[in-house]
């Protein structure tokens, strides 16, 4: 196998810094969430555009019927994760928001437990518990500094629920559809979805200061187009747990430039909250990995 010019350690670095700089543009912009989100992936859509136009426009005639729906599905319910997500970030913290959204694996587990029947194992469940009871820190945490931020982390515990059902209907349609199409199917569903969403719920769409269309592109450039683009670079010479596990980090560089560039002070029940979840997280993945190459020995061996 060939080496990789760069090292994809610093590349996955670099992805997770990226997706980590999202709730930092957020919290910057003063537009509401629903308008942060349709530019984020109005943008990303824009840019995507060129690639998608010379490439790979002629796979849409090979789309079924059923992938149409399942990619629409996936569009709406990404949309809502953003709104959600981003509203929660106007009550609570960097480091509480972005630490609750990444147990979004578990309701993954949940979910695919509930509707696709498959088995837990024992420590799949231990992890599943080690992380809620780091939720509940710190969501105790931030119930003592206001009900306001409790509020927050409500709301970034609910964003959960869209992105793991837009996983799951993902999951399905990316077993026949390639990585770009699909992805840019699904930011164009989310784009109108939310342009819908900003003219009922009244978000104004213009006028905005520069700042915040640098804020706009900025997150469509680095979070959605750099950060994924490059942890699609890395699973060519790393594990996909490897990738899995970096991206759990994210909370850790969110909070880290969050404290620096927003001034926002860490708790001890964040630092303690987090450190739980990720550590909850991280066995789940590696268990979850773990079952994986269990079936699959298991399947060349029959």
């Amino acid at each position: 196998m060939e080496e990789p010019k760069i090292n994809p350690y610093a590349v996955l670095a670099i992805g997770v810094l990226s997706v980590s700089a999202s709730a930092i543009f957020v919290k910057l912009s003063t537009a509401l969430s629903g308008v942060i989100a349709f530019y984020r992936l109005f943008f990303s859509v824009l840019f995507m555009l060129p690639i998608f136009l010379t490439k790979h426009v002629s796979e849409l005639r090979l789309i079924t019927k059923k992938d149409w729906l399942f990619s629409a599905i996936a569009g709406i319910l990404l949309a809502f994760h953003f709104i959600l997500w981003f509203e929660s970030l106007n009550y609570t913290s960097v480091a509480s928001s972005t630490v609750l959204v990444t147990l979004q694996p578990l309701f993954a587990f949940v979910g695919t437990y509930f509707f696709f029947k498959e088995k837990l194992s024992s420590k799949a469940i231990l992890s599943g518990i080690i992380a809620v009871a780091g939720s509940i820190i710190i969501s105790w945490g931030d119930f003592q500094i206001s009900g306001t931020a409790l509020y927050g982390d409500i709301i970034a515990l609910l964003a959960c629920i869209p992105v793991t059902a837009y996983l799951l209907f993902g999951q399905n349609v990316r077993k026949r559809v390639s990585l770009i199409t699909y992805t840019f199917i699904v930011y164009f569903m989310s784009t109108i979805t939310l342009f819908i969403y900003c003219l009922a719920a009244g978000e104004p769409l213009f006028p905005y200061s520069s700042s915040n269309w640098t804020y706009f592109i900025l997150l469509a450039l680095f979070p959605n187009l750099l950060g994924h683009t490059l942890f699609n670079w890395s699973i060519k010479w790393l594990s996909t747990s490897t990738i899995s596990m970096a991206i759990l980090f994210e909370p850790v560089g969110a909070t880290i430039l969050a404290f620096f560039l927003l001034s926002e002070n860490v708790v001890w029940t964040q630092i303690l909250g987090g450190v739980v979840v990720i550590g909850g997280i991280l066995l789940f993945v590696m268990d979850e990995r773990k079952m994986k190459l269990k079936g699959e020995m298991k399947s060349t061996t029959e």
